[in-house]
């Protein structure tokens, strides 16, 4: 049964490192969310405004979670956004572990201590067609110009590895790689600087949403691409515009760590969900 639209409907802000997201908790009334209402939420002057909208659901695990872009678009994974509402959920059931299913599969979060929640994000998606690619080549060098690496973290990576990542036009060369024709399903693009074996600067433009102050999934990828590629060792902190994640690339999967901040509560009202039908 979806919630019918002449009810409220509440929500929580949430964010990692500024990116940001509005999250529903589904787990008693299921909510149907359109595209055309994910785009009206995520306008930040019409609606609330996110990177992406998390719905929480009930699965097999302790939750499901389900990620929407801002342009009404499917995610199959969201690293900050699933370390927020893991955080939340630990918090509600007093426990220091939890699993979570997603698109991307099930995922293992765990309090790290001093307000820090870590979430394994499952093993990187490494051959072409998982990814996926267009045809089959090499993840590790793509034939683009800069010979960016591809990886999957349940959603398409490109990782250009520049010498100084802070000069970089973001805003054009962004979109210019999400859509390009070697990714069918577009993707997030990342430019990163090794500062060290165990330390990188990276921005991020990603897919449906544009620049971001921070990325799980993409700083996930930018950190198995560097180890890949010999530039670092496979535990690195990664500096972002919203701060510092630390990844950890173990047999088990790629683990990220950091701070998650629930900012407020909010109700969008039924006047609103109507007239986004």
């Amino acid at each position: 049964m979806s919630t019918p639209r002449d009810t409220a409907l509440p929500f929580m802000k949430m964010h990692g490192l500024g990116n940001d997201f509005v999250v529903v908790d589904a787990r008693e009334h299921m909510i149907d969310i359109t595209p055309a209402m994910a785009i009206a939420i995520g306008d930040r002057r019409l609606g609330v405004g996110f990177d992406q909208l998390a719905v929480i659901s009930n699965g097999h695990a302790d939750a499901h979670l389900t990620f929407y872009n801002s342009d009404g678009s499917i995610s199959g994974a969201c690293g900050n956004a699933t370390r927020c509402i893991a955080r939340y959920l630990l918090n509600e059931s007093n426990r220091d572990e939890l699993q979570l299913t997603t698109a991307r599969g099930d995922l293992v979060a765990r309090d790290a201590g001093e307000g820090r929640t870590s979430v394994n994000m499952g093993l990187p998606q490494l051959g072409w067609a998982e990814i996926p690619l267009a045809h089959e080549m090499d993840t590790l060098e793509l034939p683009i110009e800069g010979r960016p690496s591809a990886t999957g973290m349940g959603n398409p990576h490109c990782t250009f590895f520049v010498e100084d990542a802070e000069v970089v036009d973001l805003a054009q060369f962004g979109p210019r790689y999400e859509t390009h024709e070697l990714f069918p399903e577009r993707t997030n693009v990342q430019v990163a600087s090794v500062i060290g074996p165990d330390h990188i600067r990276m921005r991020v433009w990603e897919r449906g949403v544009g620049i971001t102050l921070a990325s799980g999934s993409s700083s996930c990828a930018t950190a198995v691409a560097a180890a890949r590629r010999g530039l670092s060792s496979r535990k690195v902190r990664i500096d972002l515009d919203g701060g510092t994640l630390d990844i950890d690339w173990r047999d088990d999967g790629v683990w990220m760590t950091g701070p998650t901040m629930h900012v407020f509560d909010g109700v969008l009202t039924a006047e609103f969900l109507r007239a986004v039908e």
